[in-house]
C-alpha cells in the first residue's frame, strides 16, 4: 500500500514537472474540473458539426453521413486536444470550427465535391503549418499592437457571451429588418420557453457560486442546472425543439434533450477518415485560390485571436500578449485542420469554449488531455454527450464572456485612435459572428486611423500588408466575380 502511494505522488511529480502544473499556480484537481467543464461545454459540437455538414449536398450531389461526421468529429477533436496539450502545455481545446464548417457547406461544396472540400481544408492547414514554422504568423502576431490584442480578448468575451445567448434562445432573431434580435424566442420581448428559464437559473447560480469564488463553481452550476433539466424534461416531457419528422417544437431543447433512451453504447463509424481528392479539374484557379484564401484567413486569424483571448484569460501572457510556447502552439494548431481535412470533420481548431474550463481554474495542457480523453470516449458514448442540453452549456459561456470581458479596464481609451479599432474589434465580432471579421474591422481601422492622423510611420509593415489582406478578404465575393 505504501508503495503504491509513493508510485502516485511520484506521478503526480512527473505530471507537475512537465506541465509545470504549481509553477503556474493550479493544482491536479483544478486542471481535471478545468478538462471536464470544457468538455461539458464544448460537447455540443459532436451533434452541431455533424447537422452543419451532413445532408448537404456537394457540387454532383454526394452527402456526407451524419453518424460517420459525429464520430469523425469527436475523434479529431480528442487526437488533436490531446496532442496540443502534450507540445504545448495550454489548456486549449480543439474541436471543428464554428464558421468554417459552415462556409464549407454552403459555400465550398457548391464548388466542389465533399472530398475536394476536404482536401481544400487540408492545403489550408498546410499553409499554416509553413507560415507558423517559418516564424511568419509569429511575426504578424508581436505585429499587433498589444491594444488590439487586449480588444480581441474582450471581443471573444462579447462573441462567446453572445453564443450563450443565441443558443439558450434567451435572445432570438425577429425576423424583421428593425430590431433584428430581440428577447426569446423569435424576438417575442419575453422568455417564453422552460429550456430557457432553466438557462436563467443555471446562469444566476453559476454566477453566485463564481462570485464567491467557489471551487468548481462552473462545473457544479453545470450538473446542477443538468440534473434540473432531466428531473423537468421527465416530468413535462418537453422533447426537442426540431422532430425527426421535420415539425416545430417552439419551446423544445434547441439541439440535445436531457433524456437517456436506448443502449448509451454505440461502435462508432469512422468510415469518412481518409477520403479526400485533391483532383480540381473541374474548378477555375481563380475560384479555387479565393477558396484557399478564405479559409486560411478565417483559421489563421480567428485561431490566432482566439489564443491571445484565452492566455490572458488563463494569466499566461505577458504585458505584450506573448504567452508559452506560441511557436508550438501555432504550428499544431495548423496541423489541426490538416487532421480535420483527412477525417472529413472540418477543420479543427481552438475553441473559445475552453475559456470555461480556464474559469474552472485549468492552467496546463493537462486540462487539455482530460478534455480529449472524454472525447474519445464520447466516439463510443454519443447518447451521454446529449445528456447536457445546450441551454445549460450556455450559461457557463455567458460567465465566462463576463470574465474576459473585463481585460477591457487594461486599454487606455483616452486616444479616439485606439477607441475606434478597440471598438469596432470587439462589436464587429459577435455581430458578425466572426473572431476573423472583428480582428479584420480592428486592424484596417487601427492603420487607416493611425496613417491619417500623423502616426503613419508607427504602424508596422506586416500590420499595413495583413490590413490589405484583410480589405481582399471583405471584398473577396466582387473580386472572384470581377476574375471569374
Amino acid at each position: 500500500m505504501a508503495e503504491t502511494q509513493q508510485q502516485v505522488e511520484q506521478s503526480r511529480g512527473v505530471l507537475d514537472r512537465y506541465f509545470e502544473i504549481s509553477k503556474r499556480g493550479s493544482t491536479v484537481g483544478a486542471e481535471v474540473r478545468g478538462g471536464l467543464v470544457t468538455f461539458v461545454t464544448m460537447a455540443y459540437i459532436v451533434i452541431l458539426n455533424p447537422i452543419i455538414l451532413s445532408g448537404k449536398e456537394d457540387v454532383v450531389g454526394n452527402m456526407l453521413d451524419f453518424g460517420q461526421v459525429s464520430a469523425a468529429t469527436a475523434l479529431a477533436a480528442g487526437v488533436m486536444t490531446i496532442l496540443f496539450g502534450i507540445v504545448s502545455k495550454l489548456p486549449f481545446a480543439f474541436a471543428a470550427g464554428l464558421g468554417i464548417n459552415a462556409f464549407l457547406a454552403f459555400s465550398v461544396v457548391q464548388e466542389v465535391t465533399w472530398p475536394e472540400a476536404m482536401a481544400i481544408v487540408i492545403i489550408n492547414g498546410a499553409l499554416i503549418v509553413i507560415l507558423s514554422a517559418t516564424g511568419l504568423r509569429r511575426m504578424i502576431f508581436d505585429a499587433v499592437p498589444v491594444q488590439l490584442k487586449l480588444a480581441i480578448t474582450v471581443g471573444i468575451g462579447f462573441f462567446i457571451a453572445f453564443i450563450g445567448f443565441v443558443n439558450s434562445g434567451f435572445v432570438d432573431a425577429t425576423g424583421q429588418s428593425s430590431p433584428p434580435v430581440g428577447l426569446g424566442p423569435a424576438g417575442v420581448g419575453f422568455i417564453a420557453t422552460v429550456p430557457t428559464l432553466i438557462f436563467v437559473i443555471t446562469l444566476v447560480l453559476t454566477g453566485i457560486l463564481v462570485a464567491r469564488k467557489v471551487k468548481g463553481g462552473i462545473l457544479i452550476g453545470l450538473v446542477t442546472g443538468t440534473i434540473i433539466a432531466v428531473i423537468v424534461e421527465a416530468i413535462w416531457k418537453i422533447g426537442p425543439k426540431f422532430g425527426a419528422d421535420g415539425s416545430v417544437n417552439a419551446g423544445g431543447w434547441s439541439l440535445t434533450e436531457p433524456v437517456l433512451e436506448g443502449n448509451p453504447f454505440a461502435l462508432p463509424d469512422l468510415g469518412l477518415i481518409g477520403q479526400v481528392s485533391f483532383d480540381f479539374g473541374k474548378v477555375s484557379v481563380v475560384t479555387l485560390v479565393m477558396l484557399v484564401f478564405t479559409l486560411l484567413f478565417t483559421n489563421f486569424f480567428d485561431a490566432m485571436g482566439t489564443m491571445t483571448g484565452l492566455s490572458r484569460e488563463a494569466g499566461l501572457a505577458d504585458s505584450k500578449g506573448n504567452f508559452p510556447r506560441i511557436k508550438s502552439a501555432l504550428v499544431v494548431e495548423g496541423v489541426g485542420a490538416i487532421v480535420g481535412g483527412a477525417t472529413s470533420s472540418s477543420s479543427s481548431t481552438v475553441f473559445i469554449e475552453s475559456g470555461a474550463g480556464i474559469g474552472e481554474g485549468a492552467r496546463t495542457g493537462l486540462a487539455n488531455i482530460v478534455t480529449g480523453f472524454v472525447f474519445l470516449l464520447a466516439m463510443f458514448f454519443t447518447p451521454l454527450t446529449q445528456i447536457v442540453p445546450t441551454e445549460v452549456a450556455a450559461a457557463a459561456l455567458v460567465v465566462v464572456g463576463a470574465m474576459m470581458m473585463s481585460q477591457i479596464a487594461h486599454i487606455d481609451l483616452g486616444d479616439f485612435r485606439v477607441l475606434l479599432p478597440v471598438f469596432l474589434t470587439a462589436a464587429v465580432m459577435p455581430l458578425s459572428y466572426s473572431i476573423a471579421n472583428g480582428i479584420g474591422a480592428g486592424f484596417v481601422s487601427w492603420v487607416l486611423v493611425n496613417a491619417f492622423t500623423g502616426r503613419a510611420k508607427q504602424v508596422h509593415w506586416l500590420l499595413w500588408i495583413v490590413s490589405l489582406g484583410f480589405v481582399i478578404f471583405f471584398a473577396r465575393g466582387p473580386i472572384e466575380a470581377l476574375f471569374a
